[in-house]
């Protein structure tokens, strides 16, 4: 959930940008990430923490600072995976928000102008607005993968040293199901997530209609 708001923030600087070559060639930077599969990030997040010559650890030692086992520490493995979140998926979630800022009626720019609103009052009276709805709807969705964390990228990342806070419930129905043959109950954990999301999805979706909203349904 630290990474949804994220895209919305990439979205409205890219839409402020006002050079179409070179919003285009950053929008081509930031969506490339999402492309490279998990197993070329892990081997990047390798070679820059790995404390034998990894980048980070040289920078370290190169200033006077002792070397930190970042991949089998505790305290740096929640940082890594959602490092690896922000860099790769920032710039493809932005895709769906600039779609819905395009709609936006430039008049009202101008109006606000006359007016004597700034570039963030804009934002905050006229673009937030615009596209709340859409933030709802991808908010609710998003809750529903609440306890999806994906399995390959913690799996990669995951070993014997750091699996007291690495473990989730998809590696654990890994080793429960694959590993040690428990089918039924690594069923009913896979269940369980998949009712979580359910009551998530059902009761964010009321809140919002509460609140006025729209909502999936």
């Amino acid at each position: 959930m630290f990474f949804f708001p994220l895209p919305i923030v990439l979205a409205l600087l890219l839409n402020e940008v006002r050079k179409e070559l070179f919003k285009r060639a950053i929008q081509t930077i930031v969506y490339i990430p999402h492309f490279v599969s998990w197993v070329v990030v892990a081997g990047i997040t390798y070679i820059f923490f790995t404390t034998e010559g990894g980048i980070m650890n040289e920078a370290l030692a190169a200033l006077g600072f002792e070397k930190v086992n970042f991949l089998i520490s505790n305290e740096w493995f929640r940082t890594i995976i959602v490092s690896q979140v922000i860099w790769k998926d920032t710039g493809w979630g932005t895709i769906i928000f600039l779609a819905a800022l395009a709609g936006v009626d430039r008049q009202l720019y101008e109006a606000a102008t006359i007016d004597g609103a700034g570039r963030f009052r804009q934002v905050w009276h006229i673009t937030l607005p615009a596209i709340r709805s859409v933030i709802v709807v991808l908010l609710i969705l998003r809750l529903g993968d609440f306890l999806d964390t994906g399995f390959e990228q913690i799996f990669l990342i995951l070993n014997a040293m750091n699996s007291e806070v690495g473990e989730v419930f998809d590696t654990y129905v890994y080793k429960a199901g694959i590993l040690r043959g428990q089918f039924s109950y690594s069923t009913a954990v896979g269940l369980f997530k998949s009712i979580v999301g359910f009551v998530l999805v059902v009761g964010a979706n009321r809140l919002a209609q509460k609140f006025g909203e729209s909502g999936l349904y």
